[in-house]
This record gives structure tokens, sequence and C-alpha cells, in this order.
């Protein structure tokens, strides 16, 4: 614990709380009730954010711990950006939703690598021996 500050500790807790807050209003809803005609891949993406949004209340009492999830949201929103959103921009197509979801996006992309203790993840995750394979 020593290895990151205590500000920088609230710091993640306050994206953490972001995230709850963000998706529990914005995805839970749909996830509760919706309609039977839903595509399929809405009803995945909708199930996977609410994973997403019940794990980040685990990253309210445990940061450190829950910082995979940071890492997982900053890689799905980069590689949305790039993979989806910019061709779509090139293409000048991009409509009210994907204009939504590009803003939502895009917060991620500059909020996260400013809250992520990036020491503490290059000393954890990277110059750390891993597990034991047997």
């Amino acid at each position: 614990m020593r290895d990151v500050s205590t500000f920088r500790l609230y710091v993640l807790r306050g994206t953490y709380l972001l995230l709850v807050v963000g998706l529990g209003l914005e995805i839970w809803p749909g996830v509760i009730q919706h309609p039977l005609t839903l595509p399929l891949m809405n009803g995945v993406v909708r199930s996977l954010l609410g994973a997403v949004a019940l794990l980040a209340l685990l990253g309210l009492r445990y940061p450190l711990p829950m910082l995979p999830l940071l890492l997982f949201e900053l890689a799905w929103k980069s590689i949305w950006l790039l993979a989806f959103a910019l061709p779509l921009w090139r293409a000048h197509r991009v409509d009210a939703n994907a204009q939504e979801t590009v803003f939502a996006c895009l917060m991620g992309v500059v909020i996260f690598p400013i809250a992520i203790p990036w020491p503490y993840v290059f000393a954890h995750y990277v110059k750390k021996s891993g597990d034991r394979w047997r």
C-alpha cells in the first residue's frame, strides 16, 4: 500500500465511483427491464457493462487489487475508438448514437490514464515475476 499515496487511492476510488454511478444510471435500467425483442448482442453488452459496474463497487474498497478492471476499461475503449469510431468518423457516418458512445469512450481514455498509478502497474504487472506454472 505504501507504493501508492493516499491521495492516489482516493483518485482511484473516485474513478471506480464514476464507473458505478455512470453505468448504474445508464446500463442497469436496461438490464433490469428490457424488451424481449432486444438484439442478442445488445443484451450481451449490457450484461458485460453491468458486471463492470458491480466489480467497480469492489474497487471502492480495494482500489489497487481491482486495477485490472480499469486497465480492461481503458483497453476496450481504446480499441473501440480506433477500430470502430475512427473509421466511422473518416467516412462521415457518425450518428447521434455513435457520437454519444465516442464521447463516453473518450472520457474514459482521458480519465483512466490519469487515475491509474502507472509506476505501481509497471512494478506489479510488468517487472514482478509471474506466478509459477506448476
